[in-house]
């Protein structure tokens, strides 16, 4: 028969670690900020290009 050449797991935690419970950052920022942010930053630049060669030349 074929060996069993699978690679096992420790039952516990699977290889996961959980790193929030090591660490608590002391700035804190929502996820809907980040996107809100992000979204402002991609409007600013859609805005560089389609405006900013008659602004800045």
């Amino acid at each position: 028969m074929a060996q069993d050449n699978k690679i096992r797991l420790p039952s516990g935690q699977g290889g996961l670690t959980r790193y929030f419970d090591e660490y608590s950052s002391k700035i804190e920022i929502p996820p809907v900020a980040v996107i809100i942010m992000a979204v402002i930053i991609m409007l600013g630049i859609l805005l560089l290009h389609q405006y900013g060669g008659s602004i800045f030349n």
